[in-house]
């Protein structure tokens, strides 16, 4: 696991803990569903950047 994934990784879970935190003050569904998204394209990067795939 190289620097780049890692960061990745930690981004996309710091991302998904603050749309689960939005969501549960009830803020607006498109400030969640944006905060999702990226935290979704985060995690789905740093994964495919492991070196475990090759």
């Amino acid at each position: 696991m190289n620097g780049v994934s890692t960061a990745l990784v930690f981004v996309g879970l710091f991302l998904l803990g603050g749309a689960i935190s939005f969501w549960r003050q009830g803020l607006p569904k498109g400030v969640v569903g944006l905060l999702g998204a990226g935290s979704a394209l985060a995690l789905i990067a740093g994964i495919l950047r492991l070196e475990v795939w090759q």
